[in-house]
């Protein structure tokens, strides 16, 4: 493991558990783990994990399903580093994380939901298990070209290339994009994973495969621009794949959208509803994209923007991200993060819970299925906010 040896990373992780700080809550913040919320016990909480891999490394307790269990059920939602009060190392607390789940595939001992995963990766490129060929059926019909010189790439994704919610959200912002005359093309059936979830869960290697995929194929076609569905490609893009070689231009649907409303290339007429916006972690806390999709909200006439209790940077996550949107480690229960969002979401009155992420779609429409409440709120895109409100 690469922190296995290295003293200044061993004294995080020691220091790291030692402190608890994450833990109290306080006027300014909240004790925002989703697993530990899920589990209740402090060996799921960023510091409990940190023991278990001191313990670990230290040789004091040896790998097992559980410890593999325990680690796993991190969501890598980046709270613990934004609530970390050790300035000099709170940046490593994630990469700590990914790295003993980096150890485990290397030792072959992962919980049999990631090996499904990876194999599922391995085998179809995505994991659904789905043909490649079928990777562009959600924009049939749109008219949306595929990609021969555009300005932009809209990039997709596997979510939003195979799962329901994720294509209905990618035909809205593509086809609103288009229309708006935003130059862009799509990739469709050779688009390839952009494997942030693959790096997060720990198989180095495969990421490192699809990445430099992706790149040879972007250089080849000369795309420069990026626009992405899904803020986890985002995240990918703009923050590992320089890294390896492949300088673009990223954006998230949001960042483009307000600019055009900046613009004025997008008008609204009166859309009168109270609508709570949920930040994405990865849009969020990763990539700090705030206010973007808030601009575009506030510029509807007639809207009602009300944040929850947990905003911005204090933000709670849906739990799917780290990989669980596909392993499902943490469960459904009554804390799973996605229902405990969702009940935030119905304390402000709001009748729309307003998402831009494919993934954070899909956790926190299942969370609100989970309450029983889906005649009290609405999950619903920022793009498709913006095509109900748009003037024609």
């Amino acid at each position: 493991m690469e922190y296995a040896h290295a003293m200044e990373h061993a004294e995080i992780v020691h220091r790291c558990f030692r402190c608890g700080y994450c833990k109290f809550p306080s006027d300014y913040v909240d004790f925002n783990c989703p697993s530990y919320k899920a589990f209740g016990w402090d060996t799921y909480s960023p510091g409990g994990r940190m023991w278990l891999i001191r313990a670990w490394l230290n040789d004091e307790i040896k790998t097992s399903a559980r410890f593999a269990e325990i680690l796993y059920s991190c969501v890598a939602c980046d709270n613990c580093k934004e609530q970390c009060v050790f300035l000099r190392f709170k940046d490593y607390l994630p990469d700590i994380f990914r790295e003993a789940k980096t150890a485990l595939v290397n030792d072959g001992k992962i919980p049999p939901q990631v090996s499904d995963y990876f194999k599922a990766m391995i085998v179809h490129g995505n994991p659904y298990r789905l043909p490649q060929e079928e990777r562009g059926k959600w924009a049939a019909g749109l008219g949306l070209p595929e990609f021969s010189g555009q300005d932009y790439l809209f990039y997709v994704g596997c979510v939003g290339s195979y799962d329901e919610a994720g294509q209905k959200m990618a035909r809205s912002v593509g086809s609103l994009l288009s229309e708006v005359g935003v130059s862009l093309g799509i990739l469709g059936s050779v688009e390839t994973c952009d494997g942030n979830e693959v790096r997060v869960l720990g198989e180095a290697g495969l990421f490192a495969q699809l990445a430099e995929e992706n790149i040879r194929q972007f250089k080849e076609l000369k795309i420069t621009k990026i626009i992405t569905l899904d803020p986890h490609a985002l995240n990918a893009f703009k923050r590992v794949y320089p890294t390896l070689g492949g300088d673009f231009e990223v954006f998230h649907f949001t960042e483009i959208f307000a600019g055009l409303v900046r613009e004025q290339r997008i008008a609204f007429s009166k859309y009168p509803a109270k609508v709570t916006f949920h930040d994405p972690c990865y849009l969020g806390r990763h990539n700090q994209i705030y206010a973007a999709p808030r601009e575009i909200l506030k510029s509807i006439p007639g809207l009602e923007l009300v944040e929850m209790r947990r905003n911005r940077e204090n933000a709670f996550c849906c739990g799917g991200g780290g990989g669980n949107f596909f392993t499902d480690i943490i469960g459904p229960g009554e804390e799973s993060p996605a229902r405990v969002r969702v009940r935030e979401a119905l304390d402000t009155g709001a009748e729309i819970l307003a998402v831009a992420c494919p993934q954070c779609a899909k956790m926190l429409a299942d969370g609100l299925k989970g309450e029983g409440k889906e005649e009290e709120l609405e999950v619903v895109d920022v793009a498709e906010i913006v095509r109900r409100a748009r003037s024609k």
